[in-house]
């Protein structure tokens, strides 16, 4: 697994070079770009150079995806996101927020899930009910790792910026209990019945999503204490930032609650304590210069790996024309998901219908929806959900990633 790690490092380190000097697109963007033009060599040389194909493979396959992501890079990325939001502007949308992040999540479930199951009746492919409501609940939230690098890019205002930063910081999480939830009735079996099946999400709910919130202020708050009692020694109150991460982690999964949103707690709080965005004393600077580097490393990874994991998949016409017509459909269930709870909250703007237009068109998917598809086996439709996730995923962020500025732009002239 190191030497797949590290050789997907080197190219994540060369395409971001050429990305910044020739490209000048948003770095995830051009890194995902450039990935999927080295697929093409990568492809022709499956009957040239069948050895350099099967490395190439290997690489790929030894990287697991789904692993390194869930269990790893996940943490440290959602942690570095959140340590620079500010937790008083995030207080000022906390409904909206909160509403996205739930009822959205569950209204775009059912939405996609409904019309995804009848689009594949349509083609002819085989999509049972549950399978399908497993693809809406793992497309539904928004990529916190897309969604924080585009806007990077995009002069979108802070009230605006705080909500799509937000939701997508908190939903994730949110969405992994929602599918966990759909997987435990999609597998269960005879031996259980529905109340018990209930009984199962709701505790399921209150130890991932009650649990993790909890925790991440437990761990956020002692990794602060430590912190303040070392302030004249930069370096180490880092490590003990990232002990947070690595050890809070670890005690997540021992504890089965929702690391993604214990490091989304465990960083508002350290991150707002420290006042890291003011960047003016020793521990602020290291903290940030730390952050900011391992979050752009992280995330070439990540999106590297994306881009090269495609041409592991064979798509065949069916799964294409489902997976075109996901896109649709999953743009649909967003502008509902977020019209319906944005409705019932007061709002200063005159022409709220922008700012939907701009939530809707600014919610990217990204690896987490591909690492929860990778989790499916063969019987809950695995090898089908992949496929159009991975068309939805590869829509979201290059064609909507590359245009939110000209949309916001178009918008707010």
């Amino acid at each position: 697994m190191f030497e797949s790690f590290s050789i997907i490092f080197t190219i994540a380190a060369f395409f971001n070079y050429i990305n910044y000097k020739w490209l000048k697109l948003p770095t995830t963007i051009g890194l995902m770009i450039l990935s999927l033009i080295l697929i093409i060599p990568i492809s022709f040389s499956e009957t040239v150079f069948p050895e350099l194909y099967i490395f190439f493979c290997d690489i790929i396959v030894n990287a697991d995806f789904k692993t390194l992501l869930l269990d790893g890079i996940l943490s440290f990325l959602l942690f570095a996101g959140a340590l620079h939001v500010n937790l008083g502007a995030l207080a000022k949308e906390k409904k909206s927020i909160f509403l996205f992040a739930t009822l959205g999540v569950l209204i775009s479930t059912f939405i996609v899930g409904g019309l995804v199951f009848l689009g594949a009746q349509l083609i002819g492919l085989d999509l049972p009910f549950l399978h399908a409501l497993l693809f809406g609940a793992l497309i539904s939230p928004t990529d916190p790792i897309a969604v924080m690098a585009i806007l990077k890019q995009a002069n979108i205002s802070k009230s605006l910026g705080i909500k799509i930063e937000g939701e997508s910081l908190f939903n994730d999480g949110i969405g992994v209990v929602v599918f966990s939830g759909i997987l435990l009735i999609a597998t269960a079996t005879g031996e259980y019945n529905n109340l018990e099946i209930g009984a199962e999400i709701g505790t399921l709910f209150l130890e991932e999503a009650v649990g993790g919130l909890l925790y991440g202020l437990v761990i956020g708050f002692i990794g602060f204490q430590c912190m303040q009692s070392i302030k004249e020694n930069p370096q180490l109150a880092v490590i003990i930032t990232l002990a947070v991460v690595m050890g809070g982690t670890a005690g997540a999964f021992m504890l089965h609650i929702s690391a993604p949103l214990a490091m989304v707690v465990a960083g508002l709080l350290i991150g707002n304590k420290v006042h890291v965005d003011e960047d003016k004393n020793p521990l602020q600077k290291a903290l940030n210069s730390f952050w900011e580097i391992l979050d752009d490393v992280l995330n070439g990874i990540l999106f590297v790996l994306i881009g090269l994991a495609i041409h592991l998949l064979d798509f065949s016409t069916g799964y294409i024309l489902l997976g075109i017509l996901a896109i649709l459909i999953v743009l649909l269930a967003r502008f509902i998901s977020v019209f319906l709870p944005y409705s019932l909250l007061k709002h200063e703007e005159k022409k709220p219908i922008k700012t939907i237009a701009i939530l809707t068109w600014g919610g990217l998917r990204g690896g987490i929806s591909i690492a929860l598809a990778l989790s499916l086996t063969q019987e809950l439709s695995g090898d089908l959900i992949l496929h159009i996730t991975y068309i939805t995923v590869l829509f979201s962020i290059i064609v909507q990633g590359l245009s939110i500025g000209k949309v916001v732009k178009k918008l707010y002239k």
